[in-house]
């Protein structure tokens, strides 16, 4: 008969962000383990409050399965000696497998015949089996942990106590000196020390004790009670999902509760409110149904629903104290001017070998202008850009973004509209920072558009430049997502702006401002190859297959949207018959023109009309091939290399390349290497894997 197992590893609070990684590897670690042990199961259910880690096993069967193997020995010709004797490297393997020599018979394998014997593995009882859990509990990885009293075992919090439990029997083992038992503690304060009989009863038994073990109910509950409030009174309830998991991870028995502050806060900025209630305090704001904050704030108890009006109360002067000072910081903020608070980027060093954050942002103009000037930019725009240029950091000295770091950008916004800015530079002073985060909004404007990549590529040539190259899972300064941010503006902003150009500007002004501590051209190498591979990454997360991704990129990538239209179009082609020759003529010419740095064609030197054919052809196609290739007209631009189908094939059916003249051999190789220069600045058709679609 089948049984429940249920293990709780009671601790002290367990930090909010490690919950839910703790309870995947938990659940993960633990089928790992039961397969591992080969205990029949049906399913598990994890759980996992501040105070407890939690997993139940139902359908355990009582002992391991049978098993019958079949091992195999050394070859025939080792196991039998001249006389047909068996040798000692069968008796011995015989013996090793708890069988003697009458047991052995020859199996052929891939035609040798080797020793093979069947093994019989009766099964062991699962109730010795689980006293080896522990290494699961004892194996879970933690961002931190720590050790406590005379202790060598360091994990994320003391561990309190442990339930192990065989449906009614407990599984005796112990961490350091816990001892497991069948004993837990509900909720801190409304619940206390209690049994648990059964593990299938593991659930109930703490619902009365004020514990939701479950997560997912909890966060359901959570959820329920906000949406009464909101209905009750006649609320917006701003429920941020990060917000809500870690509330739920907070609390062991939620109760939803609202209250109040001064509507004089409401003179500060809604960001800044926002930011207080939830980073700082953990709440929940309110806005009214037209979308206007309102002076509420709603939090979640640990606890009951009594004496909520005290716990409301007590989190109102919280929360008066922390608005009081973003009151008085926004105010001083406003003194002075935007000039002075720019003086003292002088005195705020950004990095020891690139400056202080007013060489950042002398750097940033400098690159601003140059993108500008590829864009062909308006003056005004232009005049604009560098204004953002100029003053995108002066926030980072105010009082309000010191104590809320994360509204650098959006208090630059707010204070440069305040001192008088013009509209289009506030905004792109807060979108310059865009994206924040993975997929996170992009900026919406030209002039934001165009100083977020003027502040990125200074962040991350300036990082690589000084040896700060992201390694493994290690990015401190975020290099990798602001690359990607800035490929994802050139997208959408659809700029025809070559990408290693660009970093190729900005590493000459790094030459010339004297910052490199490496070789130029090892930098430029490290820097290239840095945003390719961030370019295959999000090539393949638009669907686009590896090959292609490969040849596409084969030549850098140029301008980023018309390298992603040719893998778009390629992939469409793989799937067309009717370009196959196509390809076979095109890789054909890349192949050969491999074997040559020769590019200059002599008329004079061909010898069939094979050779002037396809020159007349190439000559015909070259220049409208490179105008579309240029104008983004790709479709076409592909056509007119398919005019050259016909001549490449007639040229290699009558004419032998590899000439022994080898004035005519390098000539022919030259028309070929002139051909293969057209062909890769589309891509490289080799690495595309065609014939796996025919």
């Amino acid at each position: 008969m089948s049984k429940t197992v249920l293990f709780e590893l009671g601790l002290e609070e367990l930090p909010a962000r490690f919950i839910d990684d703790a309870e995947m590897q938990l659940v993960k670690n633990t089928e790992a383990w039961l397969k591992e042990q080969r205990i029949p199961y049906q399913s598990v259910k994890s759980y996992a409050t501040p105070r407890r880690l939690a997993i139940q096993i139902f359908g355990v069967e009582n002992k391991q399965p049978d098993v019958e193997e079949e091992a195999k020995g050394p070859a025939k010709k080792i196991a039998l000696n001249d006389e047909g004797e068996w040798s000692k490297a069968a008796i011995g393997f015989s013996k090793g497998q708890g069988k003697n020599v009458e047991d052995i018979y020859f199996k052929e394998i891939k035609g040798t015949e080797y020793v093979h014997v069947k093994k019989f593995i009766k099964g062991k009882l699962t109730s010795e089996l689980l006293q080896d859990f522990k290494d699961v509990l004892v194996g879970l990885n933690f961002p931190k942990n720590m050790r406590w009293g005379d202790f060598n075992l360091r994990y994320v919090r003391p561990i309190r106590w442990i339930i192990a439990l065989y449906e009614d029997e407990v599984i005796p083992f112990q961490i350091e000196n816990v001892k497991t038992n069948n004993e837990t503690y509900g909720h801190r304060f409304l619940g206390g020390k209690t049994t648990i009989a059964e593990a299938a009863s593991y659930e109930s038994v703490l619902k009365a004790e004020y514990v939701l073990a479950d997560k997912s109910e909890r966060k359901t509950e959570i959820e329920k009670q906000l949406k009464q409030m909101e209905e009750d009174k006649d609320w917006t309830i701003l429920i941020d999902e990060d917000l809500l998991n870690e509330v739920t991870h907070l609390v062991e028995y939620p109760t939803v509760f609202s209250g109040a502050f001064s509507e004089d806060f409401l003179e500060v900025p809604d960001e800044v409110l926002i930011t207080s209630m939830k980073e700082h305090q953990r709440y929940f704001p309110v806005q009214s149904n037209d979308g206007k904050l309102l002076p509420y704030f709603v939090a979640v108890r640990n606890g009951n629903a009594q004496h909520i009006e005290k716990v409301s109360k007590g989190n109102e002067k919280v929360l008066k104290a922390r608005l009081a000072d973003a009151q008085f910081f926004y105010q001083e903020d406003q003194k002075g001017s935007i000039d002075e608070k720019l003086q003292k980027l002088n005195r705020m060093v950004y990095q020891v070998e690139l400056g202080t954050l007013a060489d950042k942002v002398d750097r940033v103009k400098t690159i601003t202008a140059h993108i500008c000037n590829e864009l062909d930019s308006q003056s005004d725009l232009k005049k604009k850009a560098i204004r953002t240029a100029e003053i995108s950091k002066f926030d980072l000295v105010t009082h309000m973004v010191d104590e809320f770091t994360e509204l650098q950008g959006v208090m630059g916004e707010k204070y440069a509209k305040l001192f008088g800015e013009d509209e289009e530079v506030a905004t792109a002073i807060n979108e310059h920072y865009m994206p924040r985060q993975a997929n996170g909004q992009l900026p919406q404007t030209e002039i934001g558009s165009i100083v977020s990549i003027a502040d990125k590529l200074d962040t991350i040539i300036g990082s690589i430049a000084i040896g700060n190259m992201p390694t493994g899972s290690q990015d401190p300064y975020g290099l990798r997502r602001q690359s990607l941010g800035i490929l994802q503006i050139l997208k959408t902003q659809n700029w025809q702006i070559q990408v290693e150009s660009l970093l190729n500007s900005v590493i000459d002004l790094y030459v010339e401002r004297d910052l490199l501590t490496k070789d130029k051209d090892e930098l430029v190498k490290e820097v290239h190859e840095f945003f390719r591979t961030r370019a295959s990454f999000l090539f393949k997360d638009e669907g686009i297959a590896p090959d292609i991704v490969k040849a596409v990129l084969s030549n850098g990538i140029q301008q980023y949207s018309i390298t992603l239209k040719k893998a778009e179009l390629l992939s469409e082609k793989r799937n067309d018959s009717n370009f196959k020759p196509v390809h076979e003529a095109l890789g054909r010419v890349l192949n050969l023109a491999k074997k040559t740095e020769e590019d200059t064609i002599t008329t004079d030197l061909f010898q069939n009309s094979s050779e002037a054919n396809l020159f007349k052809t190439y000559e015909k196609i070259h220049e409208l091939y490179i105008r579309d290739l240029k104008s983004g007209n790709l479709e076409k631009a592909l056509e007119q290399l398919g005019e050259l189908t016909q001549p490449i094939h007639s040229f290699f059916d009558q004419t032998m390349v590899m000439a022994e003249d080898q004035k005519v051999r390098a000539n022919r190789l030259a028309l070929l290497k002139n051909i293969a220069h057209d062909i890769l600045q589309f891509a490289d058709l080799n690495e595309v894997e065609w014939k796996q679609q025919y």
